[in-house]
């Protein structure tokens, strides 16, 4: 590199987004400054106490006293990965309900191991029928049923019990992803029955991309020991990686030490706040933001309300609007970002996620502004001050109950 070119990469200075998609979502100045604590070893006896930390929130967060929990050094494709890898062998039998592109995603990882693998499918914007799981692992001696809670690809949710029963009558574990619904939606590993359940960081924890979550219950530690086969992937295997986690803390990897630091801050907020609260606070903002897009004259996505995730919302681009130009506008004029439609829905919808720290009343109603201007200047028609109002309205009725309850 020349002393011009390196004159020419100044000071690193990215701009400060409001990130309003399926992921990553702003993290709260806590985090940051957490991240900005100074760097210790791996294996300095500071932070590997500190663990004890990360695992006892993630527990919490997950409801689960499951013995490995523990967050992989990894985004949340390497949690479908460590999920689909550690029970399963070659020549096993397992079913993936498929909705979108992140169930697609568990498939194919578990088609590479190479196991035989029966795709369940559903159209984008549709649930999987629990039923078909069913009638299709009749007869089967199937390993596991693979479920994408919270389809980001298509803002689909599942719910999980009706899957639970199906694995139950299958004789089979249930595997869960829950990379956009963990400390969003209601989930309780537990209480749900899940044997393997894995999120990510950058959702609704709103920590930094990196980190996957991940808790195994004590039937799948069994299978795994009772293994015929190493696992096919050294770095996702479960075991190993839990003897850096667990409580010998041997050298596995060296993890992302900054990540920890964020996501233990991260979990704190998330357990500060409690799980309820956060719920609803997430199901109030989406509400709001639904009121505000449907009296603008847009249309969602997923049509049966039930089926909507809540912390993604899919919404039908109208005909005539330029999907790229809008989302452009957006970026550049108000400092919003959201994200397009992903295969076959691509410039078809838009995604709207509001997760974690960005789940904010300001941001629901900011957002709603900045869209009203940018359609109406690619022409699109939208009455004056509507979403705004329509959003404003859904807060109040959200409100009423508590302050009648005040009064009295």
């Amino acid at each position: 590199m020349s002393d011009r070119e390196a004159e020419m990469i100044g000071e690193l200075l990215p701009p400060d987004r409001l990130m309003l998609t399926p992921g990553p979502s702003c993290v709260d100045p806590r985090v940051n400054r957490a991240m900005a604590a100074p760097l210790v070893g791996h294996m300095d006896p500071w932070f590997t106490g500190m663990m004890d930390d990360v695992q006892t929130l993630l527990r919490s967060v997950f409801q689960t006293q499951n013995h490995i929990t523990f967050p992989i050094s990894a985004s949340g494709s390497g949690g479908i990965e460590a999920a689909v890898m550690n029970p399963l062998e070659a020549g096993d039998e397992c079913i993936v309900c498929v909705n979108g592109a992140f169930s697609e995603r568990m498939a194919i990882i578990a088609e590479r191991i190479p196991a035989k693998v029966i795709r369940v499918e559903a159209p984008y914007g549709r649930t999987v029928d629990p039923a078909d799981v069913i009638r299709a692992g009749k007869g089967r001696k199937i390993k596991f049923v693979g479920l994408t809670h919270g389809e980001t690809s298509s803002g689909v949710v599942h719910r999980i019990e009706d899957y639970r029963k199906a694995a139950d009558e299958l004789g089979a574990l249930l595997v869960v992803d829950a990379v956009a619904t963990l400390a969003g939606v209601p989930l309780d590993v537990a209480g749900q029955h899940i044997d393997i359940c894995f999120s990510g960081s950058q959702k609704a924890i709103s920590a930094p991309p990196g980190m996957a979550p991940i808790t195994v219950n004590a039937r799948v530690e069994e299978l795994m020991r009772a293994r015929k086969e190493p696992v096919r992937s050294w770095y996702f295997d479960l075991t190993p990686a839990m003897n850096y986690w667990g409580k010998e803390r041997l050298y596995h990897h060296t993890p992302p030490i900054t990540l920890i630091y964020g996501m233990r801050e991260a979990l704190r907020c998330v357990v500060e706040e409690g799980l309820e609260a956060r719920w609803e606070r997430h199901l109030h903002n989406q509400q709001a933001l639904i009121a505000g897009l449907e009296a603008m004259g847009l249309e969602l996505f997923v049509s049966n309300p039930a089926d909507r995730l809540v912390t993604v919302t899919a919404v039908n681009i109208p005909a005539g609007i330029e999907d790229g130009k809008v989302r452009r506008q957006l970026l550049d004029e108000f400092n919003i970002e959201i994200a397009g439609g992903l295969g076959p829905v691509k410039g078809k919808i838009w995604r709207i996620g509001l997760m974690g720290y960005s789940s904010q009343k300001s941001n629901v109603l900011l957002f709603l502004a900045a869209l009203e201007k940018t359609l109406l200047d690619q022409g699109f028609r939208v009455p004056a001050g509507a979403g705004e109002a329509a959003a404003i309205h859904c807060y109040q009725q959200a409100a009423q109950p508590a302050a009648v309850g005040a009064r009295k």
